[in-house]
């Protein structure tokens, strides 16, 4: 919390509430994501299954496990997959979706994990032909030093015939970014607002709400969206817990999260660097989003 900027780990936005409000962003008409995300799938999710003919499909940051059902029923038609693995840290969430999940899927075995995908991945089942998907644009919520992290290690657990699609957001007009963060029912300012309430309830902070105001831009330097708050009074945090006092100047920023937008050929670099390739690279027809099929480099060069 005492960093150069001072923010809060992005886990606290998803207790209970935090995940409701988000699954709430994703019908939002101006958070293009999922529904970029949805095209591309629904184009290309046979292709997928056929290439990878996955016994196992892991879903990493799960949530309500929405557009990966288009990955499930691709999988399931082509009679390849047996097991369904959801990780997410919200514990009710994840048994909601993966209740919803074996009773659409009758014929698919789910092994639901509570579970932080960057510190957790070691509890994934190792079963043979994997596929990990990491839908969202989940991975741009990640600093590149998180994601270089990130992408190694999951590098390091995939077996020869195990692959990775990834739905990757991609940079475009500014204008249109910072709506999709600024949507006018405030529904994403109440998510990231509800970060300070669940760390005032986990670790007796005193956060109050009234002393910051909602602020989410485009930091071009970076190519992130910064989403956060800052503080309209100079004041003082105490968080009981930690025995912690944080100071804030008028006008200083609390980043919640950031949101990275990618151009493919820093994504690809990135993935080459953990040992990964980018096999295959899809967009929507307005090319604002990308779904990319990634095979670690032994599974590519057979």
């Amino acid at each position: 919390m005492q960093a150069e900027v001072k923010g809060l780990p992005s886990v606290w936005l998803y207790d209970e509430r935090g995940s409701r409000l988000y699954d709430e962003i994703t019908r939002l008409p101006e958070y293009y994501l999922p529904r970029r995300e949805g095209e591309i799938l629904r184009d290309r999710a046979s292709t997928i299954a056929k290439r990878t003919q996955a016994r196992t499909l892991v879903e990493l940051g799960a949530g309500s496990a929405n557009n990966i059902r288009l990955l499930l029923d691709e999988l399931d038609t082509a009679g390849t997959l047996e097991r369904f693995v959801p990780l997410d840290v919200s514990e009710q969430t994840l048994r909601a979706s993966a209740q919803a999940i074996a009773a659409a899927y009758p014929r698919v075995f789910v092994h639901a994990i509570v579970g932080d995908f960057e510190r957790d991945l070691g509890a994934l089942p190792g079963d043979a032909r994997r596929l990990v998907a990491f839908l969202g644009s989940t991975i741009g919520n990640l600093y590149p030093e998180q994601r270089g992290r990130f992408l190694t290690t999951l590098t390091t657990g995939l077996a020869r015939d195990d692959a990775l699609v990834l739905g990757i957001d991609l940079v475009k007009n500014v204008a249109r970014l910072e709506s999709a963060y600024n949507d006018s029912g405030g529904v994403t300012e109440a998510f990231v607002r509800n970060a300070l309430a669940a760390v005032n309830g986990e670790l007796e902070a005193t956060f109050e709400q009234r002393r910051f105001v909602y602020d989410a831009h485009w930091d071009p330097e970076h190519e992130w969206m910064d989403i956060g708050l800052r503080a309209r009074e100079a004041h003082t945090v105490r968080v009981h817990e930690l025995e912690l006092d944080v100071a804030f100047e008028a006008g200083e920023p609390l980043r919640i999260e950031i949101s990275a937008k990618f151009r493919r050929e820093q994504f690809e670099l990135e993935a080459s660097q953990a040992g990964l390739r980018v096999e295959s690279w899809w967009t929507d027809r307005a090319g604002d989003f990308a779904v990319a099929l990634v095979l670690p480099y032994a599974a590519a060069a057979s």
